[in-house]
């Protein structure tokens, strides 16, 4: 049931399901962005039944890609036991009402990932117009911000209908596919994510924490319950999750592979050499806003595709969080803009010492 990779073959749509050493199908579910799709895997259960891990963005290509894969596999109604969510993003969360809907069966997340999902993109949900303001403070034109709300209101057809949702905790441990599994926290990339480790196999399912050839978007975005320096919060789990001995880690993009440690390692080394660009482009300009600071990091291009510019903006202002927790940076508000400055050690006017 090999069938040949998205990565392997870049200029097809085929459907594409991997049988995985550990048994488990890897079906890759498409996704209208430039990630082209999203990792699910299939778990055979020892009574017979199946769960699914993290189904995938709800689209009509991604629903019949589905159905047509369970009908393969003679699973319907009654054979899936549950589908477990390591975080609330729309291209792992989605599908999930839909499979609740189709299958009659239980989805699982943690509480913190769910009040995400409600805050984010429940009835009545005040985030793009939150974020919008947030992104105007910090420097994003309004021809872009007009752009902003309907391009996140647009995400909430793709993760209805909403699931019921039971609840994961992590420090628990929870049984899938006949084996033990460690429910680890996983902050930075989402609020409340979680990776599953089973040590009797060496294996870690790590969402979107840990990824090949691509790192994991990290944001700073406004409300009370966000984590106010995200980059740090990842960088850490990053060093606690470099502690498991991995022999196959099963990511939410791209390829599995083996060595957690190693793409730990090379992703911190990213960042920190980020850190120190940005903070070389502060040390060049005497302040500069957020949004400024985006363009000269990622480029101006971003303006004609909003999907990306939001995701740059916020781990820009992810990174500036960093580097004013180290006292490396500062903010102040300037003609009704956040702007940003290098903090210079011994200019007392400045912060340093």
């Amino acid at each position: 049931m090999i069938e040949r990779l998205p990565e392997e073959s870049p200029g097809e749509a085929t459907v594409v399901t991997e049988l995985l050493p550990s048994g488990w199908l890897r079906v890759c579910v498409p996704l209208p962005y430039s990630l082209r799709f999203v990792n699910s895997y299939l778990v055979p259960e020892p009574e017979g039944d199946w769960t699914v891990i993290d189904p995938g963005l709800n689209t009509e290509e991604a629903r019949a890609l589905w159905l047509a894969e369970l009908d393969k596999l003679g699973i319907r109604q009654g054979a899936l036991r549950r589908v477990l969510l390591t975080h609330q993003h729309p291209d792992h969360y989605g599908l999930a009402g839909w499979f609740q809907q189709q299958f009659a069966c239980p989805v699982w997340m943690t509480e913190k990932a769910h009040r995400y999902a409600k805050r984010m993109w429940g009835a009545g949900s005040r985030f793009p117009l939150e974020l919008g303001d947030w992104f105007g403070r910090h420097g994003m034109p309004a021809e872009l911000l007009e752009q902003l709300e309907p391009h996140l209101q647009s995400f909430r057809e793709r993760v209805e209908p909403q699931p019921e949702v039971s609840y994961l905790t992590a420090g628990s441990r929870l049984e899938l596919g006949g084996e033990n599994w460690s429910l680890i926290d996983a902050p930075g990339h989402a609020g409340g994510a979680l990776c599953f480790y089973s040590e009797s196999s060496r294996t870690m399912v790590v969402g979107d924490q840990v990824l090949l050839r691509i790192t994991p978007n990290i944001s700073l975005v406004p409300g009370p319950e966000e984590d106010a320096n995200p980059l740090h919060s990842y960088l850490t789990s990053l060093q606690d999750l470099s502690g498991y001995v991995t022999e196959r880690v099963y990511p939410g993009h791209r390829a599995p592979f083996t060595d957690l440690a190693r793409r730990a390692r090379e992703i911190t080394g990213h960042h920190e050499r980020r850190l120190e660009h940005l903070l070389g482009l502060l040390r060049q300009r005497e302040a500069a806003t957020a949004f400024e600071l985006c363009e000269l990091e990622f480029g101006s291009h971003l303006r004609r595709n909003i999907h990306n510019l939001r995701f740059a903006m916020s781990e820009t202002l992810a990174h500036l969080a960093y580097l004013e927790n180290e006292g490396k940076a500062e903010q102040g508000d300037e003609g009704g803009f956040v702007r940003f400055r290098a903090v210079t050690a011994g200019d007392p006017e400045r912060g340093g010492e």
